[in-house]
């Protein structure tokens, strides 16, 4: 069986790396039950944007977000 082979391998590992080992599976392990998110639906909010929407902002307005 497969997990018999994995307990093989994992035998042959280092004690000191054991832990990432460890690690791996488990985070992997709680990956599998996460849902996955739904796309993403574009066309959601209605409504039309100005060609001002793309300009530049004022440097005064950019320095806020630094």
């Amino acid at each position: 069986m497969i997990i018999q082979k994995i307990v093989q391998e994992l035998e042959q590992i280092p004690e000191e790396k054991l832990a990432e080992i460890y690690d791996l599976i488990h985070y992997f392990r709680v990956g599998l039950n996460q849902t996955k998110p739904e796309p993403r639906k574009p066309g959601i909010l209605t409504g039309k944007l100005s060609d001002t929407f793309f300009d530049p902002l004022p440097e005064e307005e950019l320095q806020q977000w630094e």
